[in-house]
């Protein structure tokens, strides 16, 4: 293909590889927790107030998520019997270290996810972007105790040499490139790299902020989505990837309806619960990948 990272590879001519315990579905879900700069623009509930300094109202609508959010969303996940992989911007070490304390005690997976969401990469040349993702992955292992295994860009951006910057530290996978339900390699001038399943549709920003939808419409896709993946997989196992930031998915209103699709999905016996890390570690084995 144009870009040279990868060939074209269609899903139904695949060798097939069984996940553990013969699953059907491998479910990873990814909190997005993130710093926001004030008075930087930024992801926003309304448009009215963007172009103010200070913009209050957008800026306190995000801190909900680390205040409250969060704390919702992990009571639900441990609940329900979810291991996270966070996506982590390395700010949030510093700026709210209880989340990585308690994030610690569940087991949580850290995947990096740049300094914070106030900035992002597209345009940066190399010689800069290099010191700020070994900066990222350096303070996340310092804070957390856990090395990053994976990346996933800012507003899920890149340069042309992000993943080879990425290889090149160590980094296994990346969840930027949202276009298959199995992992992949991806060619970096330093071996491999590997895409992991992520979404830009089973996430909560497309369904409440883009089309407007209720916490009911997110259940509804998650089941569904789930439902036809589960009725496939028996066949060709596929990776299901949910993905929520704690500003929106934890008000109660919408978080409610978030624990009654993993309640679903706990339901069904062929599924495998996972993380990042586990889901590329099976795909590496079973392709027989270094």
């Amino acid at each position: 293909m144009e870009h040279g990272r990868f060939e074209y590879s269609p899903i139904a001519r695949r060798p097939v590889f069984k996940m553990p315990n013969d699953a059907r579905v491998a479910v990873w879900i990814t909190p997005n927790i993130e710093h926001y700069h004030w008075n930087k623009p930024a992801i926003a509930l309304t448009q009215m107030t963007t172009s103010l300094k200070p913009d209050v109202l957008n800026y306190a609508w995000r801190d909900y998520g680390a205040r409250v959010g969060v704390w919702r969303v992990m009571e639900i996940l441990e609940k329900h019997g979810f291991t996270a992989t966070a996506a982590l911007n390395s700010e949030v070490c510093e700026q709210y270290p209880d989340i990585i304390k308690e994030g610690n005690r569940l087991g949580w997976e850290w995947m990096a996810h740049g300094p914070n969401n106030s900035m992002i990469f597209t345009g940066m040349p190399a010689e800069a972007e290099r010191p700020i993702i070994a900066g990222v992955l350096d303070s996340i292992a310092k804070h957390t105790g856990k090395k990053s295994r994976g990346w996933l860009g800012p507003v899920v951006t890149e340069t042309d040499n992000t993943l080879d910057i990425l290889s090149d530290l160590g980094v296994e996978y990346v969840a930027d490139w949202c276009n298959d339900e199995l992992p992949y390699a991806i060619k970096t001038k330093k071996g491999s790299i590997f895409a992991i399943p992520y979404t830009l549709e089973i996430g909560d920003i497309p369904v409440f902020l883009e089309r407007g939808g209720s916490g009911e419409d997110f259940f509804d896709m998650i089941v569904d989505q789930f439902d036809q993946l589960y009725e496939e997989g028996a066949k060709r196992p596929r990776v299901l990837s949910i993905a929520i930031h704690p500003f929106l998915v934890g008000h109660p209103f919408r978080a409610r309806h978030l624990a009654r699709a993993l309640a679903h999905i706990r339901s069904r016996q062929a599924v495998w619960l996972t993380t990042g890390g586990g889901i590329i570690d099976w795909y590496k084995a079973a392709a027989g990948k270094p």
